[in-house]
């Protein structure tokens, strides 16, 4: 199941890419005397609550009725490079506390647990437009800097290393999802829902996946000359 899930994702990242840039492809095509629009190049500030959770693997049927999202914060920066009007480049860097909960009786681990990651994510995406709104797609890393387990009232540091019970600071994955661009008070923002599909079991002992849906708002700086882009007029 894991196996034709994570080639279920490839596949829809690789559909999604091929039309959009059919349409892309299809739009240049059209031949004006006008100026295309202008790439847009952003630099976004990222200051969210994500409500995260995480896949236990072959176990996780057996837990579902007892996992819950736990709430954390994500702090940093999102960079679009306009490349075409139609397509860019997304490079983010951002801190996010990540984690999930399994509530009492549950079978892994009977008394209430939590755990909670701290971590540096660094996805870079592909990113199609379609006028105000855009779909993403494209691989993430992550480093994970520390974190905890806390069961019942008794909290233990997670160690990161090769022991039977440690966890692993690397971890990568995919991410997908869609945007919505809109103005606030002469502000450019943006709604951005996205879910990342760990492909890292970040645990020794047991298989645990960060996967989850993250909903954010992202408050855009546009920068007034593009680099990046391609200034072109129609022929």
């Amino acid at each position: 199941m894991k196996k034709a899930a994570q080639m279920g994702i490839i596949l829809g990242v690789i559909f999604l890419s091929q039309q959009s840039i059919g349409q892309v492809n299809g739009s240049e095509s059209v031949q004006t005397t006008e100026e295309k629009p202008n790439e847009k190049t952003y630099m976004d500030l990222l200051l969210n609550l994500v409500n995260t959770n995480v896949n236990y693997g072959k176990a996780n049927s057996s837990v579902t009725d007892y996992k819950k999202g736990v709430l954390g914060a994500q702090v940093g920066l999102s960079f679009q490079a306009g490349i075409t009007p139609r397509f860019s480049m997304v490079s983010e860097l951002y801190f996010i506390m990540k984690g999930g909960e399994l509530k009492v009786n549950n079978p892994m681990t009977a008394g209430n647990t939590t755990l909670r990651l701290y971590t540096l994510e660094l996805p870079v995406l592909a990113r199609f437009h379609f006028g105000k709104y855009y779909l993403n797609a494209g691989p993430s890393l992550a480093y994970n800097l520390s974190g905890t387990r806390k069961i019942e009232d008794t909290m233990t540091s997670l160690a990161f290393n090769s022991s039977s019970d440690g966890f692993k600071r690397l971890d990568a994955g995919v991410q997908v999802g869609a945007g919505y661009r809109f103005r606030i008070r002469k502000k450019d923002a943006a709604l951005d829902v996205r879910y990342t599909y760990g492909l890292t079991n970040i645990s020794n002992d047991q298989e645990i996946y960060n996967r989850y849906l993250n909903i954010s708002l992202h408050i855009s700086n546009p920068w007034k000359t593009n680099p990046l882009g391609r200034s072109r007029v129609r022929r």
